[in-house]
């Protein structure tokens, strides 16, 4: 063994080399660096679409670590358990990784650091997944933000750090340890065969992130504002599945959009909202972690929402097949692309949660198991925001009429259309790729008759009016 003492560079949802403190504080050190991925238990309880994104993310990560002569070292079982063993397999003297945010990661890299350190090994966790962290932003009292837009106001104009260049090159070890294969991982496992219709929808990987981003702030961004709630139109960054993972971070976002703004894009204040409003999220996950499976207003914790996910009006909901256009179009564009349009998410949680009285929760646990962009923090406070019990200052007369919401953002059926092959004599490969990866047990066919209504959208309107004048929300 050589006199050097490398650097474990513990990797999670951070899968870049650019604008990566972790990875840089790592190289500074001096000594070789092992990037490492651990399989845990936090990975083993994702849904089937986010596990197999991550799959498709590690291999490319090893790709890319490989063209700076490095290595991705893959091991499965308790993070602390498998970093002592490559401390003890390489004579590292350091681990280095990114915060993330939810109890339980907090609670695990707690554990994690301080029996690293109390063994004599430096371990120190960094910044990377966020642009501000959640205990730097307060209210002029000293609290955190219940609100948006006032965080928003507070934030708008802070200094955010000019992003990292990616390190020249990553020393390596004069020998590396042993590594799993990822294809004995069996990521896709659970996606079965909607893997092969998702996968062509996936850009994967670094690279393709920041060529996402520059096409967006080259062009589309100047419409943002208004082309955002369009779904028929492709007027959105598609970021998501990429700032999931951390393969680009919100500061190259931020600079990129800001950069647009200057040049006189009208719609890259918009989008530097939503960056904010990805931020908010954490924001309150961290402050109130309650969120993640608990109703964020309290006194929400008697209305009385249908908690069968397997009603009869909830399996037709999972399966696009309400009978309403806006909210089956978009079920189905998750099912073939991995993703949904942000407007149609709030239109199906609003009808999920409302019209049809469901729980939150079934539906949050189903975005959780079917979209490739999952992010714990967003999933959780949109679907509270639409149910009424979120952070909201004006939550539950909200209630989106599905029908309107066409008329309005998708007039020409261009959306709707792309996704709902019943009825069109020739529907597109979209529409018919539904039928594809939808699990067969479904029995569900193109030539089938579109469905009836569930519910008539003003009576589940009122009824849902009724529920919430009962109560003292």
């Amino acid at each position: 063994m050589s006199d050097t003492r490398p650097t474990i560079l513990w990797l999670r949802r951070d899968l870049r080399l650019a604008d990566h403190p972790a990875l840089v504080a790592a190289c500074k050190i001096g000594d070789p660096v092992i990037p490492v991925f651990i399989h845990d238990d936090s990975v083993a309880r994702l849904g089937a679409a986010p596990k197999w994104r991550l799959g498709l993310s590690l291999a490319e990560m090893g790709r890319a670590l490989a063209g700076k002569g490095s290595r991705l070292i893959l091991r499965r079982g308790d993070p602390l358990t498998v970093l002592r063993a490559v401390v003890a397999e390489t004579g590292a003297g350091a681990v280095r990784w990114s915060r993330l945010y939810d109890p339980q990661s907090i609670a695990r890299d707690k554990a994690v650091k301080s029996a690293l350190r109390d063994e004599g090994v430096d371990a120190q966790s960094h910044a990377g997944h966020l642009m501000f962290e959640p205990w730097t932003v307060e209210t002029k009292t000293g609290g955190y933000y219940k609100v948006y837009s006032p965080m928003w106001r507070a934030v708008k104009d802070r200094d955010v750090a000019v992003p990292l260049p990616a390190p020249s090159n990553l020393p390596a070890p004069d020998r590396w340890p042993d590594s799993d294969r990822l294809e004995d991982w069996n990521m896709a496992a659970a996606m079965r065969r909607g893997a092969a219709i998702c996968g062509p929808y996936q850009r994967v990987g670094e690279a393709a992130a920041m060529d996402r981003l520059h096409e967006f702030t080259s062009d589309a961004i100047r419409d943002y504002k208004e082309d955002r709630n369009r779904p028929g139109v492709d007027g959105t960054s598609s970021l998501s599945e990429n700032l999931a993972l951390g393969e680009i971070s919100p500061r190259q976002c931020w600079h990129a959009g800001q950069r647009a703004l200057h040049e006189g894009a009208k719609g890259a204040e918009t989008w530097l909202k939503e960056l904010v409003w990805r931020e908010f999220a954490y924001h309150l996950m961290y402050h109130t972690p309650h969120i993640l499976h608990d109703n964020w207003r309290r006194e929400w914790s008697a209305f009385p929402w249908n908690e069968d996910g397997d009603a009869p009006q909830v399996l037709a909901w999972k399966r696009g097949r309400t009978g309403v256009p806006f909210v089956d179009a978009a079920m189905r564009e998750m099912y073939v692309t991995g993703r949904m349009h942000n407007r149609a998410r709030m239109i199906v949680a609003s009808y999920l949660t409302k019209h049809l009285m469901t729980h939150w929760r079934i539906g949050l646990d189903w975005f959780a198991d079917c979209l490739t962009d999952w992010d714990i923090a967003a999933n959780a406070m949109g679907w509270q925001w639409a149910a009424g019990c979120g952070p909201d200052a004006a939550p539950y007369f909200r209630v989106f009429n599905p029908e309107t919401q066409l008329d309005k953002f998708d007039p020409k059926r261009v959306y709707a259309n792309r996704w709902i092959a019943e009825g069109q004599p020739e529907p597109p490969e979209t529409a018919l790729s539904y039928f594809a990866a939808i699990p067969k047990h479904w029995d569900l066919d193109a030539s089938d008759k579109y469905p009836a209504p569930l519910v008539n959208l003003a009576e589940g309107r009122n009824r849902a009016l009724a529920a919430y004048s009962d109560r003292d929300f």
